[in-house]
């Protein structure tokens, strides 16, 4: 499993990057349809460093729970 971002964009979709896998970065309209395209770009962007010889990095970072301010 990997550390997921996911963040609502400007333009009112939800962004869904991976931090250990530089360019792994995805969008959808939901959060939920990020987290689908987000697994399939994992999946991708292993397969095709794996192709190319690559290594695959190690997933880093500790998850937190981060909880809006009011402002």
């Amino acid at each position: 499993m990997r550390q997921v971002l996911l963040y609502p964009g400007e333009d009112g979709y939800w962004i869904a990057e991976v931090p250990s896998l530089p360019g792994c970065v995805t969008q959808g309209a939901t959060r939920e349809e990020a987290l689908v395209n987000i697994k399939e770009a994992i999946d991708l962007w292993i397969e095709d460093a794996l192709a190319h010889g690559e290594d695959v990095p190690d997933d880093y970072g500790e998850p937190i729970e981060v909880h809006k301010i009011a402002t």
